[in-house]
């Protein structure tokens, strides 16, 4: 199968480039990364100005409607500059409210689309695991509105976000699907504190607690659960993409760093176990890649009707299986071909590493997303 993205999506992706080699290289990112905001509001205006935040949506929604699998490119460049906005969590976010409210949230969708706000999902709690259906957090009715009490843990990106989207129980069970509900909360609300914390990536994050928050329900309340199932695999095609980034710029940097790296008098990518190794990495970020191109191909047939769910989530999970398999090896052979000057926060090879490592773990790790590819085999 041949994947061939249009001009307006590798321009999209040219633009991003463009930025990062301008205004975000390593040392400008280290900047950022130990500010208090912990991103960039200049960049963060920048990427909205591109258009990027409505290109996976409709063009009903006021989006371009390319589809997960037209943001590859683009991602791709977010995971070689190593950006620390919110990109993805916001773009998850945008995907879900559309999924839930269509028409009825435009003016929420124009505000995602146009990059003017900022958002978080928080849907993790502690000791559920990674299925949605395991959500125990309670939403009830208050008149017209909702009132959200309980805990999320490791919401990505929380603290920079102006609106938090979170997946509650308005009925039934933990473990059932049914009962599920999205409400939007305004960063400040009154009963909603953030413990805020840095990712082993130096990225942003919070454990949030909820007691009688004031919250807006996006959608029917209650019938949530698939089109909540659906934004993680979206969130997940796209920190996928953002990773086979990553692997790239990992792979060009260790090679430059062999062709300079000396010693008995030669360079040490001279060595053939050396560049044996450095093979092995390339045709890890390649495989990556093309398992990707596939599952994002599903996602966007799924999405139109073309393919069903349990496809879908079966191809979704074999990409993060492949995928983090190859940011384990492209990281830590990154770092051993480096020596120990790979390990230290002055090599842009070390903060690769870190991030590599956290995409392996978001929206589901190996074990889960293993189980789900063998559930939903045949």
């Amino acid at each position: 199968m041949d994947f061939q993205f249009t001009e307006e999506q590798q321009l999209l992706a040219d633009s991003v480039k463009r930025l990062i080699e301008r205004d975000y290289d390593f040392e400008s990112r280290k900047k950022v990364l130990r500010s208090e905001a912990g991103y960039s509001e200049s960049a963060w205006a920048s990427l909205g100005e591109m258009g990027i935040f409505g290109m996976a949506l409709s063009e009903a929604s006021g989006g371009f409607g390319m589809g997960v699998l037209g943001m590859v490119p683009l991602m791709e460049q977010v995971g070689q500059g190593l950006l620390l906005e919110p990109v993805v969590s916001t773009l998850v976010c945008g995907q879900l409210v559309e999924r839930l409210g269509g028409e009825s949230e435009a003016e929420l969708l124009g505000l995602i689309g146009q990059g003017q706000c900022r958002m978080a999902l928080a849907w993790q709690e502690d000791g559920i695991g990674e299925d949605p259906a395991a959500i125990g957090l309670s939403a009830r009715a208050d008149g017209d509105a909702w009132r959200l009490d309980g805990e999320k843990i490791m919401v990505m990106h929380a603290p920079m976000a102006e609106r938090i989207l979170v997946v509650a129980r308005v009925s039934g069970e933990t473990g059932q699907a049914d009962g599920l509900g999205v409400f939007e909360v305004m960063a400040g609300a009154e009963g909603l504190s953030l413990a805020t914390m840095r990712t082993v990536d130096g990225y942003r994050a919070a454990d949030l607690s909820m007691s009688n928050v004031p919250a807006r329900c996006i959608g029917p309340a209650g019938q949530a659960y698939e089109a909540v199932d659906a934004a993680l695999d979206f969130g997940n095609l796209l920190s996928c993409a953002e990773a086979v980034g990553a692997m790239d710029d990992a792979n060009r940097g260790t090679l430059e760093y062999l062709k300079t790296r000396k010693q008995f008098g030669v360079p040490i990518g001279a060595f053939q176990a050396l560049q044996h190794r450095m093979v092995d990495m390339t045709v890890t970020a390649q495989q990556a890649r093309s398992i990707l191109y596939m599952a994002c191909d599903a996602f966007d047939r799924s999405a139109g009707g073309g393919l069903g769910v349990r496809e879908r989530r079966h191809l979704v999970s074999a990409a993060k299986i492949k995928v983090s398999e190859g940011c384990r090896q492209i990281g830590q052979e990154a770092i051993q071909l480096h020596g120990g000057m790979g390990m230290t926060d002055e090599m842009k090879i070390s903060h690769t590493f870190k991030r590599l490592t956290m995409i392996s773990r978001q929206f589901g790790d190996v074990d889960h997303h293993l189980a789900r590819f063998a559930a939903t085999d045949g």
